[in-house]
């Protein structure tokens, strides 16, 4: 580990030829689904927080952007094609090297079903959402701002952090 030139950081350098190997964050992208005034979410058939709910959200891959990743990530985890709508929340989780980033979404139809990832996918109604059995801090976050987004019909972009390691 040493500081390369130029820059503020210790960072792995390789001796021979000076390759600075960066560990930087991670993109996590996911959408909030609505159908008809209910969200959609999954419960996770995978770790971490397996038996747990979450919006549908996953890794980014390299060559795709936020928002195709938000869809393809609902795809894999719900079946469902959604349409995003807007950017709504991206919570920073330095603790785990993340960002998470939701975008506001909806389904053209009802058309959804358990996958690989998922063992059950279900609507909810907004006073039906299951708090306790949240899979992460992020979705409790994001879900948060939305109902008190939703109270006023008007839909911001919110812009978190989570500091210590609550899930």
């Amino acid at each position: 580990m040493e500081i390369p030139a130029g820059d503020n950081r210790e960072r792995p350098v390789c001796p021979s030829c000076e390759f600075i190997d960066y560990d930087n964050p991670r993109m996590i992208t996911g959408t909030i689904p609505l159908y008809k005034g209910k969200i959609l979410l999954c419960k996770r058939s995978i770790e971490p927080r397996l038996g747990y709910w979450t919006l549908p959200a996953g890794f980014m891959e390299n060559g795709e952007t936020t928002l195709e990743g938000a869809l393809r990530e609902t795809l894999e985890e719900s079946g469902s094609q959604a349409i995003a709508k807007q950017p709504f929340s991206m919570i920073s989780i330095p603790h785990v090297n993340q960002v998470h980033l939701y975008y506001l979404a909806e389904l053209a139809q009802a058309d959804f079903h358990p996958t690989s990832e998922s063992s059950e996918v279900e609507l909810f109604e907004l006073d039906n959402i299951p708090w306790e059995e949240l899979a992460f801090s992020s979705v409790t976050k994001t879900l948060e701002y939305f109902l008190e987004d939703h109270k006023t019909g008007q839909y911001g972009f919110h812009e978190d952090k989570i500091l210590v390691n609550s899930q």
